[in-house]
């Protein structure tokens, strides 16, 4: 029975030392990346590693989920797994034994974290609105300049192998020659 531990921060230059603390775990997995998805790469690998009778320790819900339905899930899949799960800021613990409360808790909880990343990418599209009025935001900066794609559409190369040998999306490509 391992005691695994799962931390995740949104960006690399994030701490990830303060959230796991204190407890002792046999493995550490961790992500630097968003909680919009379940797509993170420490998270599949976690996901893949544990065994029936292991405890995966998480700070906090909003660590392993930002969305109710993925934390759900989740959480819904290690217990079938026969792996326990311990949130320790909310001092929950889910073992598979009924617990309508703790279930209460968790949905709750889910709920708030959802919200609470709807209501920030709210405020950055407001925030980009303003940029743009202001004329101060213009975008992500291209990675490739569209003379380059244009010019290997024109000696013959697919839109695709283009997309690929210059490493940017086929919908990048359709693009740059829709403004030619």
């Amino acid at each position: 029975m391992s005691q695994v531990g799962y931390v995740r921060v949104s960006s690399v230059d994030q701490n990830t030392a303060r959230q796991l603390d204190g407890i002792a775990c046999d493995e550490l997995f961790t992500d630097k990346v968003s909680g919009a998805t379940t797509e993170r790469p420490a998270l599949q690998e976690m996901l893949r590693f544990v065994r029936k009778g292991d405890t995966v320790h998480v700070h906090s819900i909003d660590r392993l989920a930002r969305s109710l339905e993925d934390l759900l899930s989740l959480v819904k899949g290690l217990i079938a797994k026969g792996v326990g799960v311990q949130f320790h800021k909310e001092q929950l613990h889910f073992t598979g034994e009924a617990n309508p409360m703790q279930e209460l808790m968790l949905s709750l909880l889910g709920s708030v974290a959802q919200f609470e990343r709807s209501m920030i990418k709210e405020r950055q599209r407001e925030g980009i609105a303003k940029a743009k009025e202001a004329g101060v935001y213009k975008g992500r900066v291209k990675s490739v300049d569209d003379a380059a794609i244009r010019s290997s559409i024109a000696l013959g190369v697919s839109y695709r192998d283009t997309a690929k040998a210059l490493g940017v999306s086929l919908s990048t490509v359709q693009r740059a020659m829709k403004i030619a």
